[in-house]
């Protein structure tokens, strides 16, 4: 069995684990009213994208979110948080070294004697969600689901959606789609972003991802049948209709039929947490890659982390 599909299915555990680290760290993290920037790079950067709108939807603070190499040095914040999972990756220990005695600095890392350790004001330790794979899952969403608990949610709902969706049925059929596009409003843009990643990374899969307001600005001219439009978080009213028209298939956690394994939903008043769709997204991107007879453990032209000489 390839480590992804493990460590796909330990993020419930690892959710949990956060929730509780959570106020364990309190002082490491953003205070309210704190004018806060979030970095990293590729799925890091996704999950401070999602933290961002998180963090200002909750009023806690003006959040911003850059790739660690297009941070604007010229702006005042208050504190940056970077995300790293191997701790080592040359733009943010770039940045970092910076912005020394300038902003604090905080880095949630996986490896807890990585370069960044040394380097930040402080450290959030994530070592139980630190991965194996090449193709991040557990430790980027890990990462956020402390973030989330930091500003005070209740993560025991988002954990039990996540144990539905690491077993549920896949809602679709991953060999009869030749291209998909992830589509996110306000914090689940971060999500989408990163379900798409999951597919050019595990099986070198066309996969786009936009806002789902800016859907209809141009992207849905590429929707057509055989190819599939999923939609994380909430949806603008007419998009599952428009997608019809496409022919495309459209997938979205109120209308694919794993919701209804979950007893406390009712009427669509409680949706599944977009986190959750995620896993499902992840899934379908390793299923992709045995589709395609890759080996989502070993994609193409990555490693673990890039450190550039």
């Amino acid at each position: 069995m390839a480590y992804v599909h493990a460590e796909i299915a330990s993020q419930p555990d690892c959710w949990r684990e956060a929730a509780r680290l959570a106020p364990t760290v309190a002082e490491r993290l953003p205070r309210p009213g704190e004018r806060v920037a979030v970095v990293g790079c590729g799925t890091s950067w996704f999950m401070a994208m999602a933290y961002a709108g998180l963090r200002e939807a909750a009023g806690h603070g003006e959040t911003d979110a850059f790739q660690a190499s297009e941070f604007p040095t010229g702006r005042h914040y208050d504190r940056l948080i970077a995300i790293t999972r191997s701790g080592t990756t040359t733009e943010v220990l770039d940045l970092l070294t910076a912005l020394r005695g300038r902003i604090p600095t905080t880095v949630l890392v996986g490896d807890p004697d990585s370069a960044a350790v040394a380097t930040a004001d402080a450290t959030v330790a994530l070592p139980f969600a630190d991965e194996r794979s090449v193709v991040q899952t557990r430790f980027a969403t890990t990462a956020l689901a402390l973030l989330r608990a930091h500003l005070g949610e209740d993560l025991s709902r988002l954990a039990a959606d996540a144990e539905v969706a690491v077993r549920a049925p896949l809602p679709i059929d991953p060999a009869g789609i030749e291209q998909v596009t992830f589509l996110g409003r306000g914090w689940t843009v971060g999500l989408a972003q990163e379900a798409a990643l999951k597919c050019r990374e595990a099986a070198t899969f066309w996969a786009e991802a936009y806002p789902a307001m800016d859907y209809r600005h141009g992207p849905i001219s590429v929707a057509a049948p055989g190819r599939l439009v999923w939609a994380l978080g909430e949806i603008p009213d007419g998009l599952p209709e428009d997608v019809a028209a496409t022919g495309a298939a459209f997938v979205h956690s109120r209308t694919h039929g794993w919701r209804t394994v979950l007893t406390s939903w009712s009427a669509g008043r409680n949706p599944v947490d977009p986190m959750a769709d995620l896993i499902l997204a992840q899934r379908f991107a390793v299923a992709l890659a045995t589709t395609r007879g890759l080996d989502p453990d070993a994609p193409r032209h990555l490693t673990r982390s890039v450190v550039l000489a």
